[in-house]
């Protein structure tokens, strides 16, 4: 597996390599042939295959999947956004482990020790450092957008755009009600991952609570289901290129290579200020709980390079999980703090949360007072606890927030355009928040010691 480092180049290098792409079109084309333009860009893109060939790591493939896809879809496509279909099948193949990966793992790690106890402390505890990073978060993304003013001076967008889904503001009941499960089917078809956690962790306390002879064949099946589960990830997992090649055609080809336009600027925003969480946040608590930065930034690249192509927590969790789990964090903690924080700290989320409202605001000529994006921010901390790991689901929230402070909806639809490249920043950062997340909670349980790590896996 390759570092984070190397991921980041070789992410970096797709991108760059799709700007002078764009760059080439503009410049060159009439100039020298299109044919010959295309040629020479397919002669780089063998490279890049070749490279992933030679290295043999999945990781890789995935990166290098990225520029095949993002060079399809500039070539031809009409063709690449029908590749969406691929994309698709690996989200619902990886959709189809959540639940039964959940409720396996949750729990063998609650009734599988007898110490009832710790499952409190757990909960407790992994409440508090959630809502301190979250918070820190939403002001983050608070002061980039009003530093930058992205959406000042925006123009209206013309008639005819991307149907959202419906939404209404939530209330504290509604969010109250929608972490107790109705019905668990329904969660499992919904892939609603917060009920599905609160079920699981009461099945395990009432399984806890049974005799060792009623228990034990519960535990049996439960642990034969989690192992099993993440073989099935692993085969999962061969397909992962093709969906993430397929995911990326379809994004250049359905909205070209200025899908940027005159939202680059909220583009950076994001980014930047996610830079700035990582640096202020995550970097410190890292050192602060003596984590091997190197040893971890190596063991979760894979994870965090899928979300970042497939826009989606989901896809990253099982394997996020086998990375935290070979960094030495026992099972149990990280079955029951990873599925809680992909509800709780998706840190990545509620920081765009906080930026695109107020952007929405700019963008609409109506700035909001510092007083009520305060007030903005603190809706926002109740109602991004309910955000999915799943693309897009952030719009959602977005849309309920701009219908509780009265602001006009076309804004949103302007967001849309570079939806996907926003996605992939912070649904990274959700990941690596989350894995972090897993890593404090065993340091702060004493069950962890990072001085003495399992060896290191071979790529």
């Amino acid at each position: 597996m390759m570092n984070i480092r190397k991921a980041g180049i070789t992410a970096l290098i797709v991108f760059t390599f799709v700007a002078i792409l764009h760059v080439i079109d503009y410049n060159f084309t009439g100039v020298f042939p299109a044919d010959l333009l295309m040629i020479t860009r397919w002669i780089t893109v063998a490279a890049f295959v070749w490279y992933a060939i030679a290295k043999k790591s999945l990781t890789t493939w995935i990166l290098v999947s990225m520029l095949v896809g993002g060079e399809l879809g500039h070539d031809w496509p009409a063709i690449a956004v029908n590749f969406q279909v691929l994309s698709k099948v690996f989200l619902q193949l990886i959709k189809t482990i959540i639940a039964p990966l959940l409720f396996a793992t949750l729990v063998v790690g609650i009734a599988g020790h007898s110490d009832i106890k710790q499952v409190g402390r757990m909960g407790w505890k992994s409440l508090v450092y959630f809502e301190i990073v979250t918070t820190i978060a939403l002001f983050i993304g608070l002061a980039a957008i009003n530093i930058s003013q992205a959406g000042v001076g925006v123009p209206q967008p013309p008639v005819g755009h991307e149907e959202l889904p419906a939404t209404k503001p939530q209330n504290w009941q509604d969010i109250i009600l929608h972490i107790f499960p109705e019905n668990i089917a329904k969660s499992i078809y919904h892939g609603e991952i917060l009920p599905i956690v609160v079920f699981s962790v009461i099945f395990g306390i009432a399984l806890l609570m049974v005799k060792d002879k009623m228990r034990q064949p519960m535990l049996d099946f439960c642990g034969s289901l989690s192992e099993t589960m993440f073989k099935f990830t692993n085969i999962v997992m061969y397909f992962a290129p093709v969906g993430v090649g397929a995911a990326i055609a379809y994004t250049v080809g359905h909205g070209g290579l200025d899908v940027l336009g005159n939202l680059f600027k909220l583009l950076i925003t994001l980014y930047a200020a996610l830079a700035v969480f990582v640096l202020v946040v995550f970097v410190p608590v890292a050192l602060i709980i003596g984590l091997p930065i190197k040893r971890f930034i190596k063991e979760i690249s894979e994870p965090v390079s899928i979300a970042f192509a497939t826009t989606s927590s989901e896809s990253a969790l099982p394997k996020a999980m086998e990375a935290m789990e070979r960094m030495g964090v026992p099972r149990k903690i990280i079955a029951f703090v990873m599925p809680t924080g992909y509800s709780f700290n998706l840190d990545g989320s509620t920081l765009y949360l906080a930026l695109a409202s107020v952007f929405v605001a700019q963008a609409a000529g109506t700035p909001l007072t510092w007083p009520q994006q305060i007030l903005m921010v603190f809706t926002l901390m109740l109602t991004s606890k309910g955000v999915a790991g799943v693309p897009r689901a952030t719009l959602v929230i977005i849309l309920g927030t701009v219908a509780s402070f009265h602001l006009p909806v076309w804004p949103v639809f302007l967001i849309l355009g570079i939806d996907e490249l926003m996605d992939m920043a912070r649904t990274s950062v959700n990941v690596i928040g989350n894995c972090l997340a897993t890593a404090v909670i065993g340091k702060w349980e004493g069950e962890v010691d990072f001085k003495n790590l399992p060896p290191e896996t071979k790529a």
